[in-house]
């Protein structure tokens, strides 16, 4: 019986391949080493040479204990739903055929390359449901919350803006997490954010 020797460390289970694995690998390549390979083939101009400052690692057991140490620190806060929620009623036939059908979703997240098929179709529908609303003969899906949708709304006018408008008015009844995140994307786009009563707010070429 083969003896099995205890590995504290345990990075080398979780992180990268195997030494048998790495050795097939660098056959396939025809190098000795990994650092040969990385010699060869990562320019000199951005190759670090010098050693990482990175600690010892842990054992799994002084992971664990670190780990609780921190999450001990979080501070449960008491969530107060608004400021963009709306109280909806999602009918029955709905909720069971398409919210809590699993041909709509997988276990992917909508962030992965392999976005799952459900949500495309969802997005697919919506886009098709503003075209009909709205007559453009294109539409953008939809994103993942009103800050974002209302940055990119911004984006996209001064895109298809052809004069030399570099303003962008805003409606002070919007959120202020949305004006928020308007304010975050029209800085590094040059763009001249304007906050103020929509009801009077007069247009001019500058917007």
């Amino acid at each position: 019986m083969t003896r099995i020797d205890p590995t504290p460390d345990f990075e080398s289970r979780h992180l990268g391949p195997s030494s048998r694995s790495v050795e097939a690998m660098l056959q396939v390549l025809e190098y000795k080493s990994v650092e040969a390979l990385v010699e060869d083939v990562v320019p000199e101009s951005i190759y670090f040479r010098d050693a990482l400052a990175l600690p010892a690692p842990l054992s799994e057991a002084d992971f664990l204990e670190r780990l609780r140490s921190t999450l001990s620190k979080n501070q449960v806060h008491r969530s107060f739903i608004g400021m963009g929620y709306s109280d909806t009623h999602t009918p029955g036939v709905i909720l069971r055929n398409i919210m809590e059908n699993p041909g709509w979703y997988t276990q992917y997240t909508p962030y992965q390359a392999e976005i799952a098929q459900g949500r495309l179709q969802a997005l697919l529908n919506f886009q098709t449901m503003v075209i009909d609303l709205t007559g453009l003969p294109i539409a953008n899906a939809s994103l993942l919350d009103e800050g974002t949708a209302a940055a990119e709304a911004m984006h996209l006018a001064q895109g298809a803006s052809k004069g030399s408008a570099n303003k962008f008015f805003v409606s002070e009844l919007c959120h202020p997490q949305t004006i928020d995140v308007i304010r975050t994307r029209a800085w590094p786009l040059g763009i001249d954010v304007e906050v103020g009563d929509h009801s009077s707010f007069e247009l001019t070429e500058d917007v």
